[in-house]
């Protein structure tokens, strides 16, 4: 995984020391350099890195007043690296939670330190984005002969038939061995509902629903050849909370 830093540094001979160190860890990718803290904020919006090395004391805005004007504006901040030539200013770093802090003049060993430490907070964030990242809603229906990728707002219904379950869309009938109760489980958390032991409905197709006999109803599809699927009376009071009533 690349890591693009950013360094802001006043102090030319520091400022060229950590380029030349940074220069030989292989996943860093070091964007331009800033020289201020107003240069700092016009180019860590042009390049957005993932880190941010900054000395805490700059001339006009300092590196800590910068660090809380991206924090307060980007979406998603960088990880801040505080350096500093007092070992007292380190407190003002760790007030904005900062991964750490360097000393003036750099230890090699301590911008390792750093550098593991980003690197594995970068982890951390990458894995939570993954965790969290919502899945495809895309199905993949296996027919016995090929996976056929489909949408699920495509599905009208579905209905075992003999040994295979019909998926009806709006073109085409596909058979899977999948189980009715399988293919509900993938569904799970979208408008499909069982309005009958049989039968998986997309609840976004209905047309109508009418009284049949004995407490059943009907419900209608709007598809072109306007099903008509059984709602069982265990079903029927679900199903209406389905619809808000």
């Amino acid at each position: 995984m690349k890591i693009s830093v950013m360094i802001a540094e006043d102090e030319v001979l520091a400022r060229e020391e950590l380029v030349y160190m940074l220069e030989k860890e292989k996943d860093i990718e070091l964007c331009p350099s800033a020289e201020t803290g107003e240069e700092l904020l016009e180019l860590y919006f042009e390049h957005k890195p993932d880190v941010l090395i900054l000395d805490i004391e700059m001339p006009g805005i300092t590196g800590v007043e910068a660090a809380k004007q991206i924090m307060q504006s980007a979406n998603e901040p960088p990880l801040f690296v505080f350096t500093t030539a007092y070992d007292n200013y380190a407190i003002d770093a760790f007030e904005i939670e900062a991964v750490d802090y360097l000393l003036k003049p750099f230890d090699h060993v301590r911008l390792h330190q750093a550098l593991e430490r980003i690197r594995k907070r970068l982890g951390e964030k990458k894995e939570a984005r993954t965790q969290n990242a919502p899945k495809s809603k895309k199905l993949l229906i296996d027919d016995g002969e090929r996976m056929i990728v489909l949408s699920p707002d495509s599905i009208y219904y579905a209905v075992p038939s003999q040994r295979t379950l019909e998926i009806h869309t709006e073109n085409e009938v596909i058979e899977s061995k999948m189980t009715l109760q399988e293919l509900e489980k993938k569904l799970e958390g979208l408008s499909f509902f069982r309005t009958h032991r049989s039968y998986l409905v997309n609840l976004n197709h209905v047309h109508e629903i009418t009284p049949w006999f004995n407490g059943a109803y009907n419900i209608t599809l709007k598809n072109k050849e306007k099903t008509t699927i059984p709602v069982s009376r265990s079903a029927r009071k679900a199903l209406f909370e389905k619809f808000g009533n």
